[in-house]
């Protein structure tokens, strides 16, 4: 499967800037054609990471693709998140069909696609940056956000588990999956829930969250902004979005 999808995620690559030279040399003929096989490879390329088996009845294709689906996932929320809140969300909002396992070789799609074609997409999902400046396991991000929201400080991962809550409590919809979601995690944020059993109250979640937010956002956003300073100064456009491709390469101080 590993070469059948590396195979796949280069013929991708290759689509993509054959598509785009067509387009600059308007040769729509051209490009139609291309875009066309486009499609069939990504959904090949959808198929192979879902790991259904072959010879079983194909489910109808997904109107948006697996990349698509976690960039609005990530949208909403409006901060880093691992893949599982990710596929939480969509399910419970967008009417998403992703599943965590699509996730896995994703964002080295991502980075392949960017080193073969620099800024050949509107967006990238990206890893978030740790304060050695290296991928930071398990998180993915957004290439459109400004790097101080991009990298992790001591107190990022609570200041974004709670930026999502608030954003999942504001999107606080009828569908089931939405009020589990919130449940779990109401339960992690003090004086979220009133101690019963009932769904907690969405603005009651987002008071809450607001709260404990203002305690850490000050201190948060100074060691963001030092991260942020040390990345621009120190890595190039791929490791900026993707990390330091090994920490021997990065200096320890931000020399001003």
């Amino acid at each position: 499967m590993s070469d059948r999808l590396d195979d796949l995620e280069r013929r991708i690559d290759e689509l993509r800037a054959g598509v785009r030279k067509a387009m600059r040399a308007r040769d729509g003929a051209k490009a139609r054609l291309l875009r066309a096989e486009l499609r069939t490879a990504e959904r090949d390329w959808d198929v192979l990471v879902s790991g259904e088996r072959p010879g079983a009845a194909p489910e109808p294709a997904p109107l948006v693709t697996v990349r698509e689906q976690v960039h609005q996932g990530l949208r909403l929320l409006g901060a880093t998140a691992q893949p599982r809140l990710i596929v939480a969300v969509s399910e419970a909002f967008l009417g998403g069909t992703i599943r965590s396992t699509q996730l896995t070789s994703l964002r080295r799609d991502e980075e392949r696609s960017f080193r073969s074609s620099p800024y050949g997409r509107p967006y990238y999902l990206c890893a978030a940056l740790t304060d050695r400046l290296s991928p930071a396991r398990g998180l993915l991000t957004l290439s459109s956000w400004p790097l101080e929201r991009r990298v992790v400080g001591p107190l990022s991962p609570r200041v974004d588990f709670l930026t999502c809550a608030i954003a999942v409590a504001s999107h606080a919809a009828e569908d089931e999956r939405a009020a589990r979601l919130l449940v779990r995690m109401a339960r992690n944020i003090p004086g979220a829930t009133n101690g019963s059993l009932a769904p907690p109250h969405p603005g009651r979640v987002i008071e809450a969250a607001r709260a404990e937010l203002a305690v850490h956002a000050e201190r948060d956003t100074r060691d963001r902004a030092e991260l942020a300073r040390r990345a621009a100064a120190q890595l190039d456009d791929a490791a900026r979005l993707f990390g330091a491709a090994t920490l021997s390469t990065i200096k320890k101080e931000y020399v001003t």
